[in-house]
């Protein structure tokens, strides 16, 4: 049995810069962390006493004689791409469920990755993971997403990720105190706010509607360079939270169904409560609030809130890396 452990992604600022539709006129950019949420993939090689050559569980359960029969999408195009063909069990399990806002799609793709590449005997590195994990979905599955969450899933860490023209990916760690990150973690609260949707509902209007929208989405991008510089100086964070608020301004003009009215009402909520600034991380449309708060005003902003569920964090990092081998794997 192999067992992979994949974070979830936090993304801060330059969403919607890593679809395509921007960074093939000009390079976009992102700021973003993995947290201590995680997809797990077991895999294990399945004995001939079971009747079919490939079981897979997630949220359904699957029983088939060849891949092509396999219904889950990802599954299929990632045992398709490393040639693992059969007589294999693939489990997952999440600590966050699907449709959050935090990357749990992309997670997924580069944790079922990694475990195959593992159980084949092969070292793979976080850029080839990444890679594949966005040719799978972008490519091979045409979901109209971007590749931030590939890659920082597959790095970990608190990451400047830029994509390029040429479809070149820089990932460089952001470089800044202990101090600071630590400052930086105890200062972001995040709330659940009880809704979740389809990513690419929202992504596809945003990735038809990108040539009228550069301008936000450039000012977007712009935002990276400031968070940091202020990461990298440690001093007046509160700059920070008042950069994601900006970002969220920005944002909520791509597309008119990033927000809604209960989004916007808890939004407003937690800043009249102290909240410097905040986001809805991921797409849009539902998932989690995040909010830079400074500590003297946490309970206040909790009780504002205290209709959502409050989701506690650390920042993870590490990205995907294998957790478990048992002998008989390659005995």
């Amino acid at each position: 049995m192999i067992i992979t452990r994949t974070p979830l992604r936090i993304s801060f600022c330059g969403g919607g810069t890593d679809l395509p539709s921007y960074y093939s006129k000009q390079q976009g950019a992102v700021v973003s962390t993995t947290a201590n949420k995680y997809i797990y993939i077991t895999i294990n090689r399945l004995t001939p006493y079971f009747q079919h050559r490939i079981l897979l569980k997630y949220s359904q359960t699957e029983l088939v004689d060849s891949v092509e029969e396999i219904h889950h999408p990802i599954i299929r195009e990632a045992m398709k791409m490393t040639g693992v063909l059969g007589r294999v069990e693939i489990t997952s399990m999440a600590d966050i469920p699907a449709g959050t806002g935090l990357g749990s799609s992309s997670s997924y793709a580069v944790a079922l990755l990694h475990a195959l590449h593992t159980f084949k005997g092969e070292y793979v590195s976080a850029g080839q993971l990444a890679r594949e994990a966005c040719e799978i979905e972008i490519d091979r599955l045409g979901d109209p997403i971007g590749k931030q969450d590939q890659y920082i899933a597959a790095y970990g860490g608190v990451c400047h990720i830029r994509f390029n023209p040429d479809e070149s990916v820089f990932v460089d760690p952001v470089i800044c105190s202990y101090e600071t990150k630590r400052a930086l973690e105890e200062n972001l609260l995040m709330f659940y706010t009880g809704m979740t949707r389809r990513a690419g509902d929202i992504l596809e209007v945003q990735r038809a509607t990108t040539e009228q929208k550069m301008e936000a989405l450039t000012q977007m991008r712009t935002l990276c360079s400031e968070v940091l510089e202020v990461l990298r100086q440690g001093k007046s964070l509160n700059s920070f939270g008042e950069i994601l608020h900006e970002g969220w301004r920005l944002k909520r003009s791509l597309v008119d169904t990033i927000s809604n009215n209960s989004i916007d009402d808890h939004y407003e909520a937690a800043r009249k409560a102290g909240a410097i600034g905040g986001k809805l991380l991921g797409a849009g449309g539902g998932g989690f609030l995040l909010f830079y708060v400074e500590k003297q005003n946490h309970g206040r902003v909790r009780q504002a809130l205290e209709d959502l569920q409050e989701l506690p964090f650390l920042f993870e990092p590490q990205g995907s890396k294998v957790i478990y081998i048992s002998d008989e794997v390659y005995g």
